[in-house]
């Protein structure tokens, strides 16, 4: 093979940059990351936007998907100063009257708390929960034969249809809101197919492995991968813009950590015009405007569960927060919307000074928009937590330009890399028997705009470094 300066240069330290890195990195190849930002990291970042002191994850926070990633878990991360804390509750769903619906580890504890549903989620999820281990290889990667077809039918079953439809299985408001809550996390309308498909997968990881918060931040996800990295050898370079081909180093490979639009930006004279076509259709979804609070002490829930939570989702019954994703995804700006809140320092103490507390949360908004957001997001909080206000000492709000002013890839404040529907959930980001690769020798993509899609799990970036190693190295994993 012609000598290069490097084997392969992966373009982006987000997770799945990093994740991609490490896998060829672990063949003996020499790779180069190179990042944009002065600091690696792409959506596990974590800063003081706030106060002193008062340490916020920028991107994301509570990591239900990194706990059951099947790469993550090959990793000696531990080893490299990655803890996870456990919330005593994974995630709880408030309702007006005072009381909240609960995801906890067990799927019967979790049951019994939702009176006539008790039975029907423990049929629901039970199946869901003793496959996942087993599907989760093929669930978190492209669309192939999989390893356990039967398996992976039943779960599709339950995958496929929309959340609105699955809900309908549900007597109670409780576990109905419950759903509501797990399955908005597709960023999308309720009553699209396949969005029942990220709520199963974020209940079977609580179940099974829960919603760790990592401690130090987000940013300690990044600095572990990283360090393991550079202990074999790899080479980080920040501070480094890639706009052309013409600007890298030699190599024999390039994967990039970047969504359709950016990659169009610096390839697209390499393309065919079959695939630069098939990334000009690529559709972005909803964008998100966040909020970062520094507090004087816990967000005073009125139900206890709230307290105790990691992850709080906020918007009370299915029938609210299905409207209001409706109404976003149409381009309005609900007064009442979904927001998914997080409340790290009740389990992290290195977040915020002694005594003191932070939180985290977005709610979603048209593609692009510039709204302020922060008196409604404040008012959903408070409506669930009376004298929340009182306790806030500083705030820090990103709109959707200033999410993608922060990260490229998130394109118009679009977190996911792009929208995760029935028409883009494998064919992800253009159709071909495999979604890593591009038109051109060489050249890969490696961003949450492949499978699975978002999520900090580096399971796009494994996938696509193992594309590489088989089509370039001739090195099968």
């Amino acid at each position: 093979m012609e000598k290069r300066d490097y084997d392969a240069i992966v373009v982006g330290s987000g997770p799945n940059g990093l994740a991609a890195a490490i896998t060829l990195q672990q063949q003996g190849l020499s790779v180069l990351i190179l990042e944009s930002k002065d600091t690696i990291g792409g959506g596990t970042r974590t800063q003081e936007l706030t106060l002193p002191g008062f340490h916020h994850d920028v991107c994301s926070a509570i990591l239900p998907i990194a706990a059951a990633s099947p790469y993550f878990s090959t990793l000696p991360l531990q080893q490299f100063g990655l803890t996870y804390n456990y919330p005593t509750i994974d995630a709880a769903h408030p309702f007006d009257d005072g009381s909240a619906a609960i995801l906890k580890g067990s799927v019967e504890e979790t049951a019994s708390l939702l009176g006539e549903d008790e039975k029907t989620w423990l049929q629901f999820m039970g199946p869901i929960v003793r496959d996942f281990p087993a599907l989760a290889p093929d669930l978190l990667g492209p669309l192939r034969f999989p390893r356990n077809p039967l398996k992976l039918a039943a779960f599709g079953l339950k995958a496929l249809p929309s959340a609105a439809t699955i809900a309908l299985r549900f007597r109670t408001e409780k576990a109905k809101g419950l759903w509501a809550g797990m399955t908005a996390h597709s960023i999308q309308p309720l009553t699209n197919l396949t969005t029942s498909a990220i709520g199963l997968v974020l209940c079977a990881s609580g179940h099974l492995y829960g919603w760790p918060v990592p401690k130090g931040g987000a940013i300690s996800v990044t600095k572990a991968l990283a360090a393991y990295f550079e202990s074999m050898g790899g080479t980080i370079q920040t501070g480094f813009h890639v706009s052309n081909l013409q600007q890298l180093p030699s190599a024999h490979a390039v994967l990039f950590d970047i969504t359709p639009r950016q990659l169009l930006s610096i390839a697209a004279d390499k393309f065919s015009a079959f695939y630069t076509w098939q990334l000009q259709r690529f559709r972005y979804g909803m964008g998100v405007f966040k909020v970062d609070w520094a507090l004087d002490g816990a967000i005073p829930f009125t139900a206890p569960e709230c307290r105790q939570a990691g992850t709080v989702h906020l918007g009370s019954t299915f029938k609210e927060i299905a409207a209001s994703e409706a109404f976003t995804a149409k381009g309005g700006h609900p007064q009442r919307p979904y927001v998914l809140l997080a409340q790290q320092s009740l389990f992290d103490d290195s977040r915020a000074p002694a005594g003191k507390h932070t939180a985290w949360a977005y709610c979603h908004v048209p593609n692009g928009s510039t709204v302020d957001m922060t008196t409604i997001i404040e008012e959903q909080v408070e409506r669930y937590a009376p004298g929340f206000r009182k306790r806030i000492l500083a705030r820090h709000t990103f709109n959707t330009k200033q999410l993608q002013e922060y990260n490229n890839n998130y394109v118009g404040g679009d977190i996911n890399g792009g929208i995760l529907d029935l028409g883009q959930l494998y064919t992800r980001p253009a159709f071909s028997l495999s979604p890593y690769n591009t038109s051109a020798r060489g050249l890969y993509i490696c961003s949450s705009s492949t499978p699975p899609g978002g999520g900090v799990h580096g399971m796009c970036g494994h996938h696509a470094a193992r594309k590489a190693l088989r089509d370039i190295f001739k090195i099968k994993l």
